[in-house]
Parts: structure tokens; sequence; C-alpha cells
């Protein structure tokens, strides 16, 4: 909210539906509009990585949109598997190294233990 409130570039995405328009787009001969509009933001937040593996291509794609953001922007991503589990999601060992290359260098990582929030409010709720 504060980058939106400095008047930055942000777009957020859910992995699974970025990964989906990216071969959307591939298909419909408009990649390369939509890697343009990608490497425009100042900031690209990337939601829940990991919640349903990618194809090959769609993981080639995703590591592309990595790879290009990774010198000219900041990019925010969640997920709640363990690096050692990447592959599980994005296949190949040999891209899913390059990209948490690229992902963590110079990053700030935030590593979050606990009970859910959501599960928390539902408790909250739940009570009378």
């Amino acid at each position: 909210m504060a980058a939106c409130a400095q008047g930055k570039k942000v777009r957020f995405w859910r992995v699974t539906e970025l990964i989906t328009t990216l071969r959307e787009a591939e298909q419909d001969r408009q990649l390369l509009r939509l890697r343009c509009h990608l490497a425009r933001l100042d900031l690209l937040i990337l939601d829940e990585l990991g919640y349903v593996p990618a194809s090959k291509a769609g993981a080639e794609l995703l590591f592309d949109v990595i790879a290009t953001a990774y010198e000219r922007s900041s990019i925010v991503l969640t997920t709640n598997l363990g690096f050692e589990h990447w592959t599980e999601v994005l296949g190949k060992r040999t891209p899913t190294g390059a990209a948490l290359d690229r992902l963590t260098h110079r990053a700030t990582i935030v590593e979050m233990a606990g009970e859910s929030y959501r599960l928390q409010d539902a408790k909250r709720r739940r009570k009378p």
C-alpha cells in the first residue's frame, strides 16, 4: 500500500493467474506486450507460489518474469513452501535454483510461524 501511495507502479498477481495469463498471451502472440508491461512495474507482488504446480512451459515463463524483474524492480513473493520444495512446483533443479538465486540476492526474507491469522479470526468469530 505504501508503494501505491508513493505513486509507484504496482501489480498483484496470484502466481497461478500470472502463469495462465502468460500462457494465454503467448498463444495470442501478445507475450512480448505483456512482458513489456510487467517490466515497467516498480513492484511486482506474486502471491501463493506453490499453491498449484506449474507446467514446464508455465515455469519457464514465470522464470522469465522473475529474471527480467531481477535488476529493474522489486518483487514480493509469498509461499508456504520452503526453498527445498520449490522444485516440486517449478520443475527442474537448474531453473528453480536460478530463480531462487535472483529472488534471494539482496532480499529480505521474512519467515512467519504460528497460527494463520485467518484461522485466528475464524476462532474469534466462533466464540460467543
